[in-house]
């Protein structure tokens, strides 16, 4: 009732503008780095905040020194906010839909891997399919890409999944990618006949960053066994993580596709360990022509691994 009173009172009619500015703050913590994601100067973000503060008689920003935080009415508004723009957006969509035609703007997010080794060739292909689609591709962890798709800012992502999705997101598996535990050719792991996971777990690692997905398959995979690996590093990007690992610094576990001379297999006896890539989609959201005909090509693929 608050956010519909919001827009059909006039004399309380919120400017969409001022809103993504009030999102942007929220999310980000920072006026300036909101401003930032808006391609806005800060005095401009913060006069949009003025302006809405001033629309809603409230405050909704506490300014501690250069802590930002939401107030009580801040932390109301902010799924209202949320509401409001998705409506507006599955609203233009179901519009733009009518026509039949698939054109207009995809939001699509990706993590770096997926975007390097597993859409090029599907990318170019629908490209050449639909040449009046205009693609906005974010590259992002797969984590903070679910984030997106969450909120309404992608309408796709094609991510490493979770291991458990919940609904509003449904998640579908496109590929199998297998995980192989690496080291460099000359560490002592590799030039041993035949280890045990307990045998790896001794050794320094390096490991994708603690809050992504693949972490947690590797880490339950340690616990499973009572063991905790000697997580020397971590980072998110496993181009960084085989460079690491290809100069003998530490063990780690990488998509199979990624190995090369670089690096050597780890075989360990009664292991095998996968991840699931697919994509991601908000079931309260209208999607666009154009997502449905990315989906219909992702879904080729996994029919073709069937």
């Amino acid at each position: 009732m608050y956010a519909q009173s919001i827009i059909t009172d006039p004399e309380r009619s919120m400017d969409l503008a001022n809103l993504n500015a009030f999102i942007a703050i929220a999310e980000t913590g920072s006026f300036s780095e909101a401003g930032e994601r808006l391609h806005l100067t800060q005095p401009a973000v913060s006069k949009r905040i003025a302006g809405l503060e001033q629309q809603l008689g409230v405050r909704l920003f506490d300014r501690l020194g250069r802590e930002i935080g939401l107030t009580q009415a801040g932390r109301a508004l902010l799924p209202r906010a949320y509401q409001i723009l998705n409506v507006l957006d599955d609203t233009r969509r179901a519009l733009t839909n009518l026509s039949g035609e698939v054109s207009g703007r995809l939001t699509l997010a990706t993590s770096h891997h997926i975007g390097l080794h597993r859409l090029p060739a599907l990318l170019r292909a629908f490209t050449r399919a639909h040449p009046q689609v205009a693609l906005d591709i974010q590259f992002l962890d797969s984590e903070v890409a679910y984030e997106e798709v969450l909120h309404g800012r992608a309408e796709l992502a094609v991510i490493t999944l979770a291991p458990e999705t919940r609904e509003p997101i449904r998640a579908v598996a496109v590929w199998d990618d297998p995980l192989d535990f690496v080291a460099a050719p000359e560490h002592p792991l590799a030039r041993s006949q035949l280890i045990s996971l307990a045998d790896v777990a001794q050794h320094p690692a390096v490991f994708p960053g603690g809050n992504t997905f693949t972490h947690h398959i590797v880490q339950r995979l340690f616990e499973a066994q009572s063991l905790t690996p000697n997580i020397a590093m971590s980072t998110n990007y496993l181009e960084t993580i085989k460079m690491m690992v290809s100069i003998g610094l530490a063990w780690s576990v990488l998509p199979r596709t990624m190995l090369d001379e670089q690096v050597a297999r780890l075989p360990i006896p009664g292991i095998q360990l996968t991840r699931q890539l697919g994509y991601i989609l908000h079931t309260e959201r209208t999607l666009s022509n154009a997502a449905r005909a990315f989906m219909d090509l992702l879904d080729s693929q996994r029919d073709d691994l069937a």
